[in-house]
Parts: structure tokens; C-alpha cells; sequence
């Protein structure tokens, strides 16, 4: 007898970069030399002082053991503080921040929190894939809301409120918007907050690529408000900590206490060391932002260059590490262009139809590479 799985899986499938890198591996493992241009992971390491932290904190005796399911003070503090010098917003590091596993977490706490069988979630379409998962995990239904480049990639919303909205309970927003790299100001998040106190909507903004290439980070709270917007943010990308798991929520208490009741039943608290290494990570200067931005113009020049040679057309007012490109009309099929490159070329980019239907005649390219790679992959292509 075979225990069968869950009812629930039946609405999620296995993340595509999951299944796609094992591809890649396979044909690393035949010998074949790849350079992966399609995920998001940062090839650049933490601040040296950063990782000294940690070093030095794993070396204390006293951190070895369960930790507040909040975190420590220091790092809630932090939180607090990087809020107030990075967007000038101000949070109470008491109430309204709570350190994450990454905000790849606290999209499935908000979602177990909130959500029900029967209620609804506005889910960008192309947008990141785990909102429309966590969504249907916990039981509730996906309704995609367009985006397009016409509306500089920022959603309609004169549009969609003139649709049923009464099942509504979260919307999920992303600027800088992944894969487009497009931005969005105060007037927007101001409308878009708005939007929600009308409908009843409580509008969750995602908010990890802010300060890459990006000269004017914000934050929802530059223009939207406590009482129906929360955000999420991290440091795998900003700071080169992809793998340390490090993220927080940022709003109000009334929220952030249902987030809590969720995370302290399946979590128990973050290691100390990483935590503090954290800390040190959140008082980087912006010189050391800059420093990371540069290189990732730098190498987006270089992307802008083999993108010319395919035929493809974007823009240059994108935000963050990826380049969104169109392909030429006369390619039929995204994705068996994209696979033609990978098993012909030997480089990976990642198809825009897995963002959504929107993105079906689009490529996303990842400046997670050092330049030497994104040359070589040049040279093959063209």
C-alpha cells in the first residue's frame, strides 16, 4: 500500500529552477561547461566583516542554544535602523519588525495566516512564482492581475477595481519588480495603499532588490500605510547572503502577531551567530551598496551586448540583477530557444513564461556571474 500525498500538492507543482538545475547539473556532470545566466544567486561574497562576525559569534559558547521566536533585540533593532537610513521610515523594533528565515518564509506565513479556503489572492502576472504557490497551499485561490510593458509594468488599478474584489484578501506587489526590473514611487504605493483600505485588502510588497542598481530605494511605507500594507525584506540579495536565510517583516502589530502564531509553530528561532552577523551586515555603508552596483552595471553592459546579438530588445531603466528582454518576433517558441542555448551554447537563461503568461515572449538574464563568464557566454552566442 502506497500512502498517497496530500490533496494540496495537487495544486502546486515542483518549482521549475528545481528541476531545471538539475538539467543543468546533468550536463555538467557529462562534462559540459555552463554558465548558468537564469537564476538570481548572488556570486559575490558578504562584506569580509560580515563574515568575521559570524566567525567570531559561532566561537562564543553562549549562542548554541534556542532563540527567541522574534530574535534577538540587536537584530530587531538593526531592522529598525537600516528602515530609518536606507527608506527614512520608521519602525518600532518592539512591535512592528520580525526577523525571518528569509522572505521566502514570510510569504508562506502571510499566506498560513491570513488565508482560508474560499478567499483570494491578486498575484502579479509575470511575477515571482511563490506567491501563487503559498496561496494555493494554504487552501485559498490565485487571481492574476496583468502587467504589461505598456503600463510600465505597474498594475491597472482603476482596471481591477471594477471587478468582484468581495473574496480579495491579500495582493502581492514586487518593485522593484522581478523579472522586469521595473520601479515604483511614493504616488504608487500611496495609491495602491488606498486601493486596499477601500476593498479590504491587505497589500503584502516584497521588497529584496531595493538597493541594487537602484539610486533611489524605497519602501511601501514611503507612501502607503501601516494599516493595510505590511512588507517583506532580506538580505540574499542585497548583501550577498542568499544562503544564510535572513529576512524580516516590517509592519504593524496587528499583523505581525498572526504572522508569529504561524512561525512559532514551525520554527525555533534563528541561530544566534547568524543573527548577529546580521547586525553587522545592516550597518554597511552605501559606499559598499554602490560598490556592489557598479558591478552589476558593469556586467549588464555586457548582457546588453549579447542580448544585441540574439536581436532581443529591453530596456535600460531596469533595476536589480536581471535583464528582461523580448526576443524577436520570428522565434516561435521562448522556451525551446531557451533550450536550444542551453544544450547548443551551453548558457542558461531563464524563460519568461515561468513568471506567467505575460512573460511568454521574454527572456530574463541574471548578472550573477562573474564578467569573464557573461564574455564567454558572448562569445559562444555570437
Amino acid at each position: 500500500m502506497i500512502v498517497q500525498p496530500a490533496r494540496r500538492l495537487d495544486s502546486v507543482e515542483e518549482y521549475y529552477f528545481a528541476h531545471k538545475l538539475r538539467e543543468v547539473r546533468g550536463l555538467i556532470s557529462e562534462g559540459k561547461d555552463v554558465i548558468n545566466l537564469g537564476i538570481g544567486n548572488p556570486d559575490l561574497p558578504p562584506s569580509a566583516q560580515v563574515i568575521d562576525r559570524l566567525r567570531d559569534a559561532a566561537a562564543d559558547g553562549t549562542v548554541h542554544g534556542y532563540q527567541p521566536y522574534k530574535g534577538i533585540a540587536e537584530l530587531r533593532q538593526a531592522m529598525a535602523n537600516y528602515y530609518l537610513n536606507t527608506y527614512n521610515v520608521s519602525v518600532d523594533p518592539e512591535r512592528e519588525i520580525l526577523p525571518l528565515m528569509g522572505s521566502k518564509e514570510g510569504i508562506f506565513h502571510l499566506s498560513m495566516a491570513f488565508l482560508d479556503p474560499g478567499d483570494e489572492v491578486l498575484v502579479p502576472n509575470p511575477g515571482y512564482l511563490g506567491y501563487a504557490s503559498a496561496a494555493r497551499l494554504a487552501g485559498a485561490s490565485v487571481r492574476l492581475y496583468d502587467l504589461n510593458e505598456e503600463n510600465d509594468w505597474l498594475p491597472d488599478l482603476d482596471a481591477l477595481e471594477k471587478t468582484d474584489l468581495r473574496r480579495i484578501k491579500l495582493m502581492w506587489l514586487n518593485y522593484p519588480h522581478m523579472p522586469t526590473g521595473a520601479v515604483a514611487n511614493s504616488r504608487f504605493f500611496a495609491r495602491v495603499s488606498d486601493f486596499g483600505a477601500r476593498n479590504g485588502i491587505l497589500i503584502c510588497h516584497d521588497n529584496p532588490y531595493s538597493q541594487i542598481d537602484n539610486n533611489e530605494p524605497l519602501s511601501i511605507f514611503n507612501g502607503g500605510s501601516m494599516n493595510n500594507c505590511v512588507e517583506l525584506n532580506s538580505l540574499s540579495k542585497s548583501h550577498n547572503m542568499a544562503g544564510w536565510r535572513i529576512g524580516m517583516y516590517v509592519g504593524a502589530e496587528k499583523y505581525l502577531k498572526h504572522v508569529i502564531a504561524v512561525k512559532s509553530n514551525l520554527d525555533s528561532g534563528m541561530f544566534k551567530a547568524t543573527q548577529l552577523a546580521a547586525v553587522e551586515a545592516l550597518t554597511l555603508p552605501t559606499d559598499w551598496h554602490r560598490s556592489q552596483s557598479e558591478v552589476y552595471r558593469r556586467r549588464k553592459d555586457l548582457v546588453y551586448h549579447m542580448l544585441d546579438s540574439l536581436g532581443c530588445r529591453y530596456s535600460r531603466d531596469g533595476v536589480g540583477m536581471f535583464v528582461w528582454s523580448q526576443v524577436p518576433d520570428e522565434i516561435d517558441n521562448v522556451e525551446h530557444f531557451a533550450d536550444s542555448l542551453l544544450h547548443e551554447k551551453h548558457v542558461f537563461f531563464a524563460p519568461g513564461f515561468i513568471f506567467g503568461s505575460n512573460g511568454k515572449r521574454y527572456l530574463r538574464v541574471s548578472v550573477c556571474a562573474a564578467d569573464e563568464r557573461i564574455e564567454e557566454a558572448i562569445n559562444r552566442i555570437i
